[in-house]
């Protein structure tokens, strides 16, 4: 029998698997060996979808029609006017883009334009993979624990000064995945500044901007409008991850780029699915269900990071206090000595020995930029019911201790196995 060579693009033949579903169906399959697994892996929302909205998706299950391919007219004009209160923008639905996940939109516009990629070290696991996968050259900017892991403008300025003119794609992603951590207003106007010197292209990743724990996110477009797209999507603020609906909002001067995105889209997916596009007009319409939704939302993730940082402190790791979405990215090279007895000498080492002795699945710091020999890991703290600590804050009245170890317990537990193993 002939069968066909396996000759695989070079690309992906350099490229993993993404790290944060590898840990999701890791951890699902020790689950299925019996074995007690705290699924601190995989960034999900554990919120459920707002009703009004499963409603409308409910009423809009017989559109079945192929939608325009950069997005449902009405939609556009909701995301449009939802980022206009939001961010005190003026934009119009011409300036929306609507996508299968802004996963998908993010990949389009590093195929669409022509440049380096710039990331934060430590950044989300996907943005560079998929520069990887179109052979697109990256830069890491350095951060620090001390700072929070955020974007330095000087050191922005600094990789930019020995190539000035060259075209550059800063992906900007706050709150933060993986630290936790926002950019005050001062250092998205010094970030601003240096984008507009250099003429960098920015993405503004603010797909956690509703799940400020304080709710204030301010968005660099405010101060970089020229230059930034905004990316956004209904995953993290609506708890729909699943129903893959991503947004990109656009500046006039970068519609060239909207537009070779449009012609990548129509050659590849098409259109969003239709009957989801109807139902997230709700979601981006400003009603007081959703408000009083968001609300309880931020003040449980709040208290739910305030714990989960008051424990890693107490072990002994640096970390910064989440501002803001619902990850901790700590830092446990102060303990390297005591985990070096245990054979612990790099981040990939500590996570593996950390799931297979405490049940804790969490991610390598490796796999977000980070050097392998820092002893540096993401947690996502979303392994409670959502639903259940939607009911219970809406009338509880104590502290963040309180309401974690009562409403939030498996999440408790787990936070409680994982520091519980680090001071062993």
């Amino acid at each position: 029998m002939i069968t066909v060579s396996r000759n695989l693009n070079l690309n992906v033949r350099r490229t993993k698997r993404s790290a944060t579903l590898a840990i999701n169906e890791r951890s699902a399959e020790l689950q299925s060996l019996g074995k007690k697994v705290y699924r601190l892996g995989l960034g999900q929302s554990p919120f459920p979808v707002p009703d009004f909205v499963v409603e409308e998706l409910r009423n809009n299950a017989h559109q079945k029609d192929y939608l325009p391919v950069v997005g449902l007219a009405e939609l556009r004009e909701a995301v449009s006017d939802f980022h206009n209160r939001r961010d005190g923008l003026e934009s119009t639905a011409d300036d929306v883009m609507i996508g299968p996940g802004s996963k998908e939109l993010l990949f389009m516009a590093q195929l669409c334009y022509n440049g380096e990629l710039m990331l934060p070290s430590p950044s989300w696991v996907s943005y560079q993979p998929q520069a990887s996968l179109l052979g697109l050259p990256t830069t890491w900017l350095p951060t620090s624990v001390d700072d929070g892991w955020r974007l330095d403008p000087k050191a922005l300025k600094a990789a930019c000064q020995s190539d000035p003119t060259r075209p550059r794609l800063l992906i900007l992603n706050y709150p933060n995945n993986p630290a936790g951590t926002t950019l005050s207003e001062e250092r998205l106007k010094e970030i601003a500044k240096v984008c507009s010197e250099f003429k960098i292209l920015v993405l503004s990743d603010e797909i956690y901007g509703e799940v400020n724990h304080d709710g204030q996110h301010v968005s660099l477009a405010t101060f970089y409008p020229e230059g930034t797209i905004i990316s956004g999507g209904l995953s993290k603020w609506c708890g729909a991850g699943g129903w893959r609906l991503g947004t990109f909002l656009f500046p006039k001067p970068l519609y060239w780029l909207r537009e070779a995105m449009s012609v990548v889209a129509s050659e590849t997916y098409t259109s969003v699915s239709a009957p989801i596009q109807y139902a997230a007009i709700s979601a981006f319409t400003d009603r007081p269900e959703l408000q009083e939704y968001l609300r309880h939302s931020r003040r449980v993730l709040k208290m739910v990071g305030e714990v989960a940082y008051g424990k890693f402190k107490d072990a002994g790791l640096k970390l910064p206090k989440p501002e803001g979405g619902f990850y901790l990215f700590p830092d446990a090279s102060e303990l390297a000595e005591s985990l070096s007895d245990r054979g612990i000498k790099d981040s990939t080492t500590l996570c593996e020995q950390m799931l297979q002795q405490s049940g804790v699945a969490v991610l390598p710091g490796s796999d977000f930029g980070r050097p392998d020999s820092e002893l540096s890991f993401r947690l996502a703290t979303v392994n409670f019911d959502g639903a259940e600590a939607l009911r219970q804050v809406a009338r509880f009245e104590g502290d963040a201790w309180e309401f974690v170890e009562t409403h939030c317990f498996e999440l408790w537990d787990a936070l409680d196995a994982l520091c519980g193993w680090l001071k062993r």
